[in-house]
């Protein structure tokens, strides 16, 4: 075990920041090709089952339609994954990134106990995930990693104020 611990930090892995530019970088990536799939009409189809039982954001399809929602969706994706990738530069826009990343997540988390059909019976119910439920269980990582950007970003911040006081 130690020589594979030792082996690992000589390879750079310890570098200061190397995990948090990683999730960072991560979550830009990521926000920029889920936003992109919104403005096509079969992710807006896709998302029907999503959005008609998310308690957060089931609003949308009222107040925009369904290729609205899907539109609206892609641009706060775009949005975010832009602020978080100024992250790298400024920390304000990183808080901005990250804090919209948290409702983001905060908001498809809150899906999962109400999609219909989402535990199967026959294994006994919860917590045997089957459909839609698999795919959001992924937004519970990405909650965490937002999170772990928020509170980054808000630290580095307040250090940054705090020398510039000194």
């Amino acid at each position: 075990m130690n020589a594979l611990v030792n082996a690992l930090a000589r390879t750079g892995l310890l570098k200061n920041d190397l995990d948090y530019h990683v999730m960072r970088a991560s979550m830009v990536v990521m926000f920029f090709f889920f936003g992109y799939q919104k403005w096509w009409d079969y992710e807006a189809q896709t998302l029907i089952p999503f959005i008609s039982n998310g308690p957060l954001i089931a609003w949308m399809y009222p107040a925009f339609g369904i290729r609205g929602a899907s539109w609206f969706l892609g641009v706060a994706e775009w949005l975010f994954g832009a602020l978080l990738l100024g992250g790298f530069w400024s920390k304000r826009l990183g808080v901005l990134g990250a804090a919209g990343s948290v409702v983001t997540f905060v908001m498809t988390v809150t899906i999962i106990p109400f999609m219909p059909g989402g535990w199967a019976e026959s294994a006994g119910g919860f917590p045997a995930m089957v459909g839609n439920v698999p795919f959001l269980m992924k937004d519970v990582v990405l909650l965490a990693v937002s999170v772990y950007l928020l509170r980054q970003d808000v630290l580095r911040l307040r250090e940054r104020q705090a020398s510039a006081i000194a």
